[in-house]
C-alpha cells in the first residue's frame, strides 16, 4: 500500500486526491491516536485547526472538524493563519493536537493536511504510520450524546496571541528599516505586515489580498522576481518573500540580489555565535545546502550537521542534539527557542534584527557566504522508488563524481510531495554544473 503521508503531511489535488471523505476519516483517525492520553481525564480532548486562504481549505476544515468531533474531540478553529501560528497556538491553548490545512508553496488547486502533537510538534514517521493503520480499521460510529465533541467556529483572539509571541521573540527596534514583504496572497497576508510594523519597520506589502484562488499565483517565495522589482521601485533596504503557509522566508537585498535560506542560516548562525546563543556551536541543515555554507561555517569554526530534506528531519536533529538553529535552503529556518517549526515571519524579524543591531546592510551580511553555482533539475517520473538504484543511474553518478572530485558534488533524490526525481549538481563554474546535471537528468528520464 502506498504511504499516505509524505515528507510534510498529506498532500494532493483537492477534491480529487485529497477529498472531504478522506479528510473526515483522517481527522477521526488522528483524533483517536493523538488524544489517546487524554481520554481518562475530566477535560475533553481539544484540537486546533488553522488553514491558508485557498478555497478548498474551507471544505477540508469542515470535514476534519467533523471527523475529530465525531471521536469526542472539541475543535477550536482559528481561521486563516500561518503554519507556525497553528503550531504555537496548539501549545498556547494547551490543545492535545493541531492541524494546518495548506499545500504550502504548491498551486491553488492542491491542498494538504499537517498534524501537530501536544506542544505543537510535528509527528514522527511511526505516529503517522499508526494514524494510517487506524484509518483502515476505523469504526463507522463513535461516541453519542454528551460524548460528541463541540466545534468552536473561530477563536477571535488567536491572531493577537501569535503577534504577541512574535514581538516577544524578536524585540529589536527596527526603526529606519524599510522592507517589502510579498505575502504570496497566503496565510501571512495580514500577520506578517502587522508583525513587521509592530517591530518598527516601514512596510510595503504586496500580494496581501487573498481571494481564495490567487495563493502563490505568480508571487511569493517561488516567484522571487516580484519582490525584487518592488524593492528596487521603493528603494527599500530589503525584501522578504513568504510561501502560502508562511513557514518559509527568502530575502533580497537593496540591490535586488536573492538571499536564500543557506545565506540566511549563515547570517543567523554568525549572529547567534556572537551572542553566545548558538548551542554547541552547531548549525543543522539538509543535504541540499550549498557547499558554500559548509565552507563559511568551517571558516567561522561552526560545526555543520546535515539531514535528509524536510524541516521535520532538521527539527528531529535539533531536538536530539539540543541545538538552537537549523533550516533548509528553501527558507525554512528553525529556531527552537521561539517555535516548534519553521516560521517565515520570525525569520524575517531575525534578519532585520541583525541588520539593526550591526548597522550593516543585508548585502554585506550575506557576503559571509559565497554561493557556489548549483543546478537543480526536476525530472518527471512514474516510479520514484526504482530510480536511485538503477545500474545506469549509479554508473552516471560515479562518472559525475569522478569528474567533479573535491570541487563539487552530486545529489539525486526523489521528491517527497510530487512524482519527480531531483537532480542537483554543484561545481565551481555554472556551465560545468549545468552540463553534468543535464547529462544525469537525461539518464534518469531514460530509465
Amino acid at each position: 500500500m502506498t504511504r499516505l503521508f509524505g515528507t510534510d503531511g498529506v498532500r494532493g489535488l483537492a477534491n480529487k486526491v485529497l477529498t472531504a471523505q478522506l479528510a473526515l476519516r483522517l481527522g477521526a483517525a488522528a483524533a483517536e491516536v493523538l488524544t489517546r492520553d487524554n481520554r481518562s481525564g475530566s477535560r475533553r480532548p481539544v484540537a486546533v485547526i488553522g488553514r491558508d486562504p485557498r478555497v478548498s481549505g474551507e471544505m477540508l476544515a469542515a470535514a476534519l472538524a467533523a471527523g475529530m468531533s465525531s471521536r469526542g474531540v472539541d475543535v477550536l478553529r482559528v481561521g486563516v493563519l500561518p503554519t507556525p501560528a497553528v503550531a504555537y497556538l496548539t501549545d498556547f491553548y494547551g490543545a492535545d493536537m493541531g492541524v494546518m490545512i495548506s499545500a504550502s508553496h504548491n498551486p491553488m488547486p492542491d491542498n494538504g493536511i499537517k498534524f501537530f502533537s501536544k506542544g505543537g510538534h510535528k509527528l514522527p514517521d511511526h505516529v503517522e504510520d499508526e494514524i494510517e493503520q487506524v484509518m483502515e480499521d476505523l469504526a463507522d460510529s463513535g461516541p453519542t450524546g454528551h460524548g460528541v465533541g463541540r466545534v468552536i467556529e473561530e477563536a477571535t483572539d488567536a491572531r493577537e496571541h501569535y503577534l504577541k509571541h512574535l514581538k516577544s521573540a524578536m524585540p529589536q527596534d527596527l526603526d529606519g528599516i524599510t522592507v517589502v514583504v510579498d505575502c504570496a496572497n497566503g496565510a501571512a497576508s495580514e500577520v506578517a505586515p502587522m508583525a513587521y510594523e509592530a517591530a518598527g519597520a516601514k512596510v510595503v506589502a504586496i500580494h496581501n489580498k487573498p481571494n481564495a484562488y490567487n495563493i502563490n499565483d505568480n508571487c511569493g517565495s517561488t516567484h522571487i522576481d516580484q519582490v525584487r522589482q518592488a524593492v528596487l521601485e521603493h528603494g527599500a533596504d530589503l525584501g522578504l518573500a513568504h510561501d502560502g503557509d508562511a513557514d518559509r522566508c527568502l530575502a533580497v537585498d537593496a540591490e535586488g540580489t536573492i538571499v536564500d535560506g543557506d545565506q540566511i542560516m549563515a547570517i543567523l548562525a554568525l549572529a547567534m555565535q556572537d551572542n553566545g546563543e548558538l548551542r554547541k556551536n552547531t548549525l543543522v541543515a539538509t543535504v541540499m545546502s550549498n557547499l558554500g555554507l559548509h565552507i563559511a561555517m568551517r571558516e567561522a569554526g561552526i560545526k555543520l550537521l546535515t539531514t535528509k530534506v524536510g524541516d521535520r528531519y532538521v527539527l528531529e536533529q535539533i531536538n536530539e542534539g539540543g541545538f538552537s538553529l537549523g533550516g533548509e535552503q528553501s527558507g525554512h529556518i528553525v529556531m527552537p527557542d521561539f517555535g516548534t517549526t519553521g516560521d517565515g515571519t520570525l525569520t524575517g524579524l531575525a534578519i532585520m534584527s541583525r541588520m539593526a543591531h550591526t548597522g550593516v546592510s543585508l548585502k554585506s551580511l550575506a557576503g559571509a557566504m559565497k554561493v557556489l553555482p548549483q543546478v537543480l533539475i526536476n525530472v518527471p517520473v512514474s516510479d520514484k522508488s526504482r530510480i536511485q538504484s538503477h545500474p545506469e543511474v549509479v554508473a552516471a553518478m560515479e562518472f559525475a563524481n569522478d569528474e567533479l572530485g573535491d570541487t563539487g558534488r552530486v545529489l539525486l533524490r526523489p521528491s517527497g510531495t510530487e512524482e519527480l526525481f531531483r537532480v542537483m549538481v554543484e561545481a565551481e563554474a555554472e556551465e560545468k554544473a549545468r552540463r553534468i546535471a543535464g547529462a544525469l537528468a537525461a539518464v534518469v528520464s531514460k530509465v
